[in-house]
């Protein structure tokens, strides 16, 4: 009797304990367990996760160093907070979707070493994954941020598309099993920890007391945050930006809005000025094109036939011969097409590259240009090459999002940071490049014969946290060919989300595609009210729809070397039953299309794709 009354006790006491350090995720799908050490033991504290009845990550490790706190070993939790309902629902101009439901639970716990010094960690579980931060206090005269400890230990053997770590954040994200025995990593790293149950992450709401951080191998399986600088000088109340995993099926990943959810909200008062669109780009085919004034207006006249809202002014417009920057700009305004124009950051890569430069750097500068572009009505700047993501850095993106607002100017990151959940915060934002995009076809060989495999990885990687100016939809050739074929380059701009696309092919190839063609190019939308994976995995496929207004966009790509047939379901569209729809796909050879204006289609459907293939659907609902 007393084995059986100690050992339900013992039973109810592991309950509570479990109880007074788990989160559920709002449907029960996903939990968060915190594993603390006892009475400071030696250890360090550390999160697991579950989804459903599996474990996912069974050790997170947890902790912040600083250069007079040792916040990262001999914790215990001190107290825990109740678990409160976190409710958030917003709209966005961009992405994946307008109405985002930012629905978590929240708890709050208080870890204390052995000095009695405190760490407070926040812990949201949402339905599509989870995300927790660190506050600390600081000395009043300055402390130190030394040394971010997260890391996350993957089962061994499990597969995971990682990118190596780059300034500008451009790269493949390559297939493997196997785990580096050392390297740098850049976010977001897609990981399936478990079969058919994928993890992505990456950080987000990135603020000016943060510098950038990425990911470093300490053994083959597990992967380190690290800060991009040695030491961050931090004062007074400190929170670190939001550690975020994406978790479920692909179709989680890729429809998730965590990354924004978690996100500052939205600091602008006026938003009505924001207007996603396409734009006509001279940039792709003509290197130093922006130079030409006969050239750029021909760039005008193709965004006007093609009833695209905006141009983009590419680099060295400062050095244009036969015209002056006002002459095009006048022209421009004449079509109603609305410039935006292009600008070297000057932090980076300033000997011998392209100009202008030295325009932003300095607040009184910057007020100036800006000031300038308004009253020449340019609606937007794209500016390039910016160094590693220091605090230094980060605090100049603010810089200017901030003061490009006041004059009413999109922005365009380029050669850059990544999107930090900053298009909610900052909805002008309204595209950054972080990307190895079409462009690269300018460079050399590399995106020829891996764009397609690429392209098809994309979707469940980079464009799941946020705009990716990729510049899809290449019919004719750079300096380097592609072998995508035509169904599978017109798949692209729906396929990958940007609030804006530069549209990158020249006036006579898009005047050369059939009407069809050119008409579903020159309508496309640029945001989004709902987006759905159909199906897909990374590097094989992907079937994407989007819908705007009462019209469903399904775009599908073929990432293999080998024609394949590509299969999903409608069911999630709801649509009526043998509803018609506006077929475009691979024709006889690479060059050529497929059109079917009435194609009835059943909720089970099947495409065939050409090696590096694709499709698009336009469905009109009634």
């Amino acid at each position: 009797m007393k084995h059986k009354l100690f050992a339900i006790f013992t039973t109810l006491l592991f309950t509570f304990t479990l109880q007074a350090t788990e989160i559920h995720s709002p449907n029960g799908q996903i939990s968060v367990t915190l594993h603390c050490p006892e009475n400071n033991a030696a250890g360090t504290a550390c999160l697991s996760i579950r989804y459903g009845d599996q474990y996912i990550f069974n050790q997170i490790h947890l902790g912040i160093q600083t250069n007079r706190q040792d916040l990262s070993s001999k914790l215990r939790l001190q107290s825990a907070s109740e678990t409160s309902l976190h409710t958030d629902d917003y709209q966005m101009i961009t992405g994946k979707r307008q109405h985002c439901i930012n629905h978590a639970n929240e708890r709050r716990f208080i870890l204390v070493n052995d000095k009695e010094q405190c760490l407070t960690l926040i812990i949201r579980a949402y339905d599509d994954g989870i995300a927790f931060r660190y506050q600390l206090k600081t000395a009043p005269n300055g402390e130190m941020i030394t040394n971010e400890c997260t890391s996350y230990d993957l089962a061994t053997g499990s597969p995971r598309w990682m990118r190596p770590r780059s300034v500008d954040n451009e790269g493949f994200y390559p297939f493997s099993t196997e785990g580096c025995k050392s390297g740098e990593w850049g976010y977001p790293a897609l990981m399936e920890p478990q079969k058919d149950v994928f993890a992505l992450i990456t950080e987000s709401d990135l603020q000016r007391i943060h510098c950038g951080t990425y990911l470093v191998n300490e053994g083959t399986e597990r992967y380190r945050v690290k800060m991009v600088e040695d030491a961050l000088s931090v004062t007074g109340e400190w929170h670190s930006a939001w550690h975020t995993l994406i978790i479920g099926t692909l179709a989680d990943i890729t429809e998730s809005t965590l990354t924004t959810d978690v996100a500052t909200p939205c600091q602008l008062k006026d938003t009505s000025w924001i207007k996603p669109g396409n734009a006509s780009w001279i940039y792709w085919a003509h290197n130093h094109g922006a130079r030409n004034c006969a050239l750029l207006k021909q760039y005008v006249d193709l965004a006007a036939s093609m009833h695209w809202p905006y141009t983009l002014i590419d680099a060295e417009w400062d050095q244009m011969t036969g015209g002056t920057i006002e002459d095009v700009l006048a022209y421009a305004h004449s079509k109603d097409i609305r410039p935006i124009l292009w600008y070297n950051s000057t932090t980076n890569w300033i000997e011998g590259a392209p100009t202008p430069l030295y325009r932003l750097n300095k607040a009184t500068d910057r007020e100036k240009e800006f000031a300038w572009l308004e009253k020449q009505g340019v609606k937007g700047v794209k500016v390039d090459f910016f160094p590693t993501d220091t605090q230094q850095a980060i605090n100049y993106y603010f810089d200017l999002l901030e003061d490009a607002a006041r004059h009413h100017l999109l922005v365009n990151l380029h050669g850059g940071t990544l999107p930090w959940g900053w298009q909610r915060t900052y909805p002008q934002l309204i595209t950054l490049e972080s990307v190895y995009g079409a462009e690269w076809y300018n460079n050399n060989e590399r995106l020829t014969s891996r764009a397609a495999c690429h392209n098809a990885t994309l979707p469940f990687t980079r464009n799941v946290i946020g705009s990716m100016d990729y510049t899809p939809g290449t019919f004719s050739d750079s300096q380097h060919p592609h072998i995508t074929s035509y169904g599978h380059e017109l798949a692209l701009p729906i396929l990958f989300e940007s609030g804006i696309q530069h549209m990158p092919d020249r006036p006579e190839t898009y005047q050369s595609l059939p009407d069809e063609v050119k008409q579903l190019l020159s309508t496309l939308p640029t945001a989004w009210d709902d987006t759905r994976l159909l199906s897909g995995y990374p590097g094989e496929h992907a079937v994407l729809a989007r819908k705007r207004g009462n019209t469903w966009y399904i775009a599908g790509i073929n990432g293999k070397d080998t024609p394949a047939i590509l299969r999903f379901s409608l069911q999630r569209l709801s649509l009526p039953q043998q509803t018609a729809v506006l077929f475009i796909g691979d024709g006889t050879d690479e060059k050529s299309f497929r059109i079917e204006k009435n194609l009835s289609i059943g909720k089970e459907t099947e495409v065939p794709c050409l090696a590096r293939g694709g499709f698009v659907m336009q469905i009109t609902l009634p």
